[in-house]
């Protein structure tokens, strides 16, 4: 059987050879190969042996075949920190940055975080590391999602409480100063749950398989009874959704009901504040 990689090539020649995107290509072949950028490029006459050239054929065709470059390396890297990231929960991407950011700015001191639907605990953990003072609760319905967070928590050195639940259900008598949320908010038979990464990721973090908005009714009705008077709930949601999330909000009496655009200036995430007691 062919393979796309032949014993003997070294890097310097594997890498002008455009298999893939440059950036991935890159990325591959040093996850295949256990070795860093730097030695990626200090060592251009290394020659592959014929394990690590099947090796690095398999990892290349792979990607080649539409798998994430996030799940082939099993990490990403979110707010400056290192994630495990597998095939249960959802890939974190650089906009849901705003979210974090949105969050840090409106934290009291010691203040108290619900992340619903955390997934990998990118959301939580990169706020629990830029506060340490915040007592931050994760809650997600999978259990491996759960464990892959409560991994990330770990591996960055922070607390973050994960809890099992269907979204409010195992925090009934609890407050918080602030709810955030990545909820699946794509819409069934949306074409893009058929392209690119999102062909490979869980379902169920990406649509409601619904009209898109079913998880964000569900938190915009439940949150008030879960937020300090004042509090503030976040919500990324799609491109085109800023306004539906926006009249959602209005109509449970939520104030200072607005949204914010990220780097590509598109509204990605919407919030509003409880009522004030």
């Amino acid at each position: 059987m062919s393979t796309l990689v032949s014993p003997g090539i070294t890097l310097a020649a594997l890498q002008r050879t455009p298999l893939l995107d440059p950036v991935d290509q890159r990325i591959l072949l040093c996850h295949a190969l256990g070795i860093t950028r730097t030695a990626l490029i200090t060592q251009p006459d290394r020659a592959l042996t014929d394990e690590e050239a099947a090796r690095v054929s398999a990892l290349l065709q792979r990607r080649i075949d539409g798998e994430p470059v996030a799940y082939l390396v099993g990490k990403r890297e979110f707010y400056g920190l290192d994630f495990t990231v597998g095939p249960g929960v959802l890939i974190p991407r650089p906009e849901t940055e705003l979210l974090v950011e949105l969050a840090l700015e409106r934290l009291p001191p010691r203040a108290r975080v619900l992340d619903m639907g955390t997934g990998s605990g990118a959301i939580a953990v990169a706020i629990a590391h830029a506060r340490p003072d915040a007592q931050v609760t994760a809650l997600d319905v999978s259990p491996a999602a759960l464990a892959i967070a409560a991994r990330n928590a770990a591996l960055n050195g922070v607390s973050v409480r994960c809890l099992h639940s269907d979204w409010f259900t195992a925090v009934t008598d609890e407050t918080f100063d602030i709810i955030v949320s990545n909820p699946p908010y794509i819409a069934a038979g949306d074409r893009h749950l058929s392209e690119g990464d999102l062909r490979f990721e869980p379902p169920g973090a990406l649509t409601d398989h619904a009209d898109g908005l079913s998880a964000l009714r569900t938190i915009v009705a439940g949150a008030p009874a879960h937020l300090v008077p004042g509090g503030w709930l976040l919500m990324e949601h799609g491109y085109d959704q800023s306004v539906a999330v926006q009249a959602l909000l209005a109509g449970q009496c939520y104030a200072d009901v607005q949204s914010w655009h990220d780097l590509a200036g598109i509204a990605r995430v919407t919030g509003g504040r409880a009522g004030h007691g």
